[in-house]
């Protein structure tokens, strides 16, 4: 039976959606890979722009908190922002919950009007992401 991975964040728009795009892609058929929001936020056109660029489209996933998601039982929780770590849920059963923090691309582009220079640091915390998820296998029992 496949282990259930949650990726949470506090808008479930940019990072743990970025999360969820490469867990799928790198371990679909090994684990279920989701992706929730403390609160709901909207897919961000810039996160799913820069994903594109890798081939991974999360063009189809939607903004969703654990209440979206109904009852699933998880086995891990990451949290890939320090508000959703310090705010995360209580989860019944026995999951394990990992704190991986990432930048916050939609804050770091705050104020910049060019779209290449809005870009970078979308491309750079998802590269950053990406090479967590490749070693994702690395923080499960």
């Amino acid at each position: 039976m496949k282990k259930n991975i949650l990726f949470l964040c506090t808008g479930n728009s940019c990072r743990s959606q970025m999360a969820e795009g490469f867990g799928k892609k790198y371990f679909r058929d090994k684990y279920n890979i989701y992706s929730a929001g403390i609160e709901k936020h909207g897919m961000n056109q810039n996160a799913i722009k820069v994903m594109n660029e890798l081939g991974v489209d999360i063009s189809g996933h939607s903004s969703k908190t654990l209440e979206d998601l109904g009852p699933i039982h998880f086995d891990y929780v990451f949290t890939v922002c320090g508000h959703a770590n310090e705010n995360c849920p209580l989860f019944l059963g026995s999951a394990k919950v990992i704190h991986v923090g990432f930048d916050d691309p939609p804050k770091l582009a705050h104020g910049l009007n060019d779209e290449a220079e809005i870009l970078k640091p979308y491309r750079r915390v998802r590269d950053e992401i990406e090479s967590f998820a490749k070693k994702l296998t690395d923080y499960l029992d």
